[in-house]
């Protein structure tokens, strides 16, 4: 359930990753895009992965290098690659707001930048998907698992609840909806 769980979110991120990947390509031609939709996902990414998803994972990484070190290693430092992740959101998120401020900026400076970021995340994810969940699945016990998901909705961890994960589904669908509204007012 967890690992289904996580390879939802990376099928949700990979949808935003699209949209910003789309707002990007408007940006290069030197349209302006919906300048409204890339904060939206930046808000979304600087809240969902770093407060809900990136910890889950890291439960689940360290049950795996209990049980097993070598199939951990071997998926690399998850930990490391989740905050140069998150490096790579503020070089995003300041690009965008030199941007949004008029700053002198190279317009191939921000796509850069961006497409950094994008190319990056989806790499993160394939790797996740590729090694660290099927390790995950064949080295973790029942056992694991039970406490995985207990611990996850521990008081420590207080966006692991159903409403929360309504916000943050109520914020995609709204980034999603105002991408749509955005294509068909270019129309």
């Amino acid at each position: 359930m967890i690992i289904e769980r996580l390879s939802q979110e990376h099928r949700n991120i990979e949808t935003l990753l699209a949209v910003l990947e789309h707002e990007l390509e408007i940006f290069d031609r030197g349209d302006h895009p919906d300048y409204e939709v890339i904060r939206a996902i930046i808000s979304y990414f600087e809240l969902y992965p770093e407060i809900y998803h990136h910890p889950l994972e890291e439960l689940v990484l360290a049950k795996l290098e209990l049980r097993d070190p070598a199939a951990a290693a071997s998926v690399g430092n998850l930990r490391l690659e989740h905050q140069k992740g998150t490096d790579r959101l503020r070089r995003v998120a300041r690009a965008i707001d030199g941007v949004l401020s008029d700053r002198e900026i190279l317009r191939q400076n921000v796509d850069n930048i961006v497409r950094d970021f994008i190319e990056s995340e989806r790499r993160h994810i394939m790797i996740e998907d590729r090694d660290f969940f099927p390790a995950a699945l064949k080295a973790l016990k029942p056992a694991d698992w039970s406490e995985i998901a207990s611990t996850s909705i521990d008081h420590e961890y207080p966006l692991f609840s159903e409403a929360a994960e309504e916000t943050f589904g109520a914020l995609r669908q709204r980034i999603l909806q105002m991408e749509h509204e955005f294509e068909v007012g270019r129309r």
